[in-house]
């Protein structure tokens, strides 16, 4: 049995007649006929009987017709679920993530893509830049998202979001009490770092820029860590917004002074180059409405694209 000859069963079973049922299929009767019979032979049942007043359903024929509307409703559904497939619209997405985006930009970009894309399943893959790498190369993940910016050739990175930045500091703190900080208040305080060279460089760059050599902490692994150590210790961190939604017991985050620029963390998605999945295309084009909106508060700011 094929599709064709069960759609000519089909065209006679509803239309109850050769000549009608030829003329919604577009072909001569002849032809129509020969496609019946042989669906007869296929099977070994009489599908029809013949009568004067036109073609009358055999107890075998209305199974088939049942069965048949049921098969045409899944090769329909079928078919649509193909093209949302090459869509993007449907299917698994592994997501790598790491680090302090995880506690705001991330999830936002992740909820937007699930408003638009809701039978998508989403899974997440949380670890460091050694695990993440690997993994995309082995296909376990398709995107990461975190805010180091990985140097490998067959990696593309895109930037997603930039986020302003506070300053984290213990409740004990003598700055707790202001409702903004600049930079130069800073000089002379222990400042807290984490050890991805580009946070690092980013402190160093903004003390520098306001006159001053900063004093680094020894490095924690993280900005989460070194957050936490900020909440027992005697110094301050530098934190991206998103860090304002980790109740952290004994910080306060502190605003900067509004007139300091370079202030600010970026974060970034990278998958492998030549990637043609729907899934990730689909992650992308939500990835850049999200970076335009992101970029929107920090017009006239010099790029942080190699941060």
């Amino acid at each position: 049995m094929d599709l064709r000859k069960l759609t000519c069963f089909m065209a006679v079973a509803e239309e109850r007649h050769l000549g009608r049922a030829a003329e919604r299929l577009h072909m001569t009767q002849p032809p129509l006929t020969r496609q019946i019979k042989a669906l007869e032979e296929d099977l070994g049942v009489e599908l029809f009987l013949r009568t004067p007043r036109g073609m009358v359903l055999t107890q075998a024929g209305d199974t088939l017709l049942n069965d048949a509307r049921n098969i045409f409703g899944l090769v329909t559904q079928a078919a649509e679920r193909a093209h949302r497939a090459g869509g993007g619209m449907v299917g698994r997405l592994d997501v790598g993530l790491y680090g302090s985006a995880t506690f705001g930009v991330i999830p936002q970009v992740l909820t937007s893509f699930r408003e638009t894309h809701p039978d998508v399943d989403v899974s997440l893959h949380y670890a460091q830049t050694p695990q993440q790498i690997p993994a995309l190369r082995q296909g376990r993940v398709l995107i990461v998202f975190e805010r180091l910016l990985p140097n490998e050739s067959d990696l593309e990175v895109t930037l997603v979001a930039r986020e302003r930045l506070l300053l984290a500091v213990s409740d004990r703190h003598p700055l707790a009490s202001k409702r903004a900080v600049h930079i130069r208040e800073l000089e002379g305080l222990s400042i807290g770092v984490g050890t991805a060279l580009s946070g690092v460089t980013m402190v160093v760059e903004l003390c520098r820029s306001n006159g001053f050599e900063p004093l680094l902490a020894p490095p924690a692994s993280d900005v989460i860590m070194a957050t936490l150590l900020t909440a027992i210790g005697n110094y301050v961190t530098f934190v991206p917004a998103s860090m304002t939604n980790v109740r952290i017991p004994g910080i306060t985050y502190l605003e900067l002074d509004p007139s300091i620029t370079g202030a600010y963390m970026d974060v970034f998605c990278y998958y492998q180059k030549g990637e043609r999945s729907p899934l990730l295309k689909a992650m992308l084009e939500v990835v850049t409405t999200f970076r335009e909106r992101s970029l929107g508060d920090f017009d006239g700011e010099p790029d942080g694209a190699g941060r």
